[in-house]
């Protein structure tokens, strides 16, 4: 009898210590127990030692930390009937932890399964152009719709990052042709730009010429010296016309 009884207590010891030992939660910094007393909703505990009432109480652990999450790709066609796959990296993270258990049943797939519907539907009302080239209006622009949905479950959407825009190979060579035409039209620019303000300085250059006949001398003597350096073994010296002048007044005067 006495053995039943010790064995009895025994049993019972170890059962209290088993359901107290179910009843301690440790909460870390990050986390919070969502505790459900009878059903009813009885609000956050933790950071730290938690006590539960066994059977009565029942908790949900929740993340505090910001979720990384990818946005698988999605088959978009843009504005301008161009099918492209587009995928992205959303952050965001739980601001209140009853509202993230009570308000929805999985909030990490309803905000990915948000994201891929958002995604999808305000990519696909612009051109490929616009796409490939404003892509940081559409990050903000993704992330406040995104941010007034989940809200109200509690989570909080800091920031959505479109990663990839996959394009068919055919727009890819088309993408490529002009981006190549579009350089040779700069170069073509750049080029006619140049030759006319060389002609302008030529111009320029031959009016002061044409108006002191000593600078066309000094131009003359300072070809002869760049001749001069020239290793050739022949040389031709370029007679300006004013030198001929001279010689043929003197030659009319002498005839006459």
């Amino acid at each position: 009898m006495t053995a039943f009884f010790l064995s009895s207590m025994l049993f019972l010891g170890f059962l209290v210590l088993v359901v107290l030992l179910n009843a301690l939660r440790v909460v870390r910094e990050y986390e919070r127990l969502v505790v459900f007393r009878l059903g009813r909703l009885a609000g956050e505990r933790g950071p730290g030692l938690v006590l539960l009432i066994p059977i009565v109480d029942r908790a949900v652990k929740v993340g505090l930390r910001t979720v990384t999450m990818d946005v698988p790709p999605q088959d978009i066609i843009t504005k301008d009937n161009v099918s492209v796959k587009v995928n992205a990296v959303i952050y965001f993270n739980v601001m209140s932890a009853s509202q993230a258990v009570n308000k929805v049943e999985n909030y990490l797939y309803a905000t990915s399964q948000l994201a891929q519907t958002t995604l999808r539907s305000i990519l696909g009302q612009q051109e490929l152009d616009e796409l490939l080239s404003e892509r940081e209006k559409f990050n903000q622009a993704l992330q406040q719709v995104i941010d007034r949905q989940t809200e109200n479950w509690g989570v909080k959407v800091t920031m959505v990052e479109v990663k990839n825009v996959d394009l068919p190979q055919d727009m890819q060579r088309a993408i490529a042709r002009q981006a190549e035409a579009e350089r040779e039209r700069r170069a073509k620019v750049i080029n006619a730009e140049g030759e006319y303000q060389a002609s302008t300085r030529l111009a320029e250059a031959a009016a002061v010429l044409g108006r002191e006949p000593a600078a066309l001398q000094l131009r003359y003597l300072q070809t002869l010296a760049e001749i001069a350096t020239e290793n050739n073994s022949t040389t031709v010296f370029p007679v300006p016309v004013d030198f001929l002048k001279a010689f043929m007044s003197a030659a009319e005067r002498r005839a006459s």
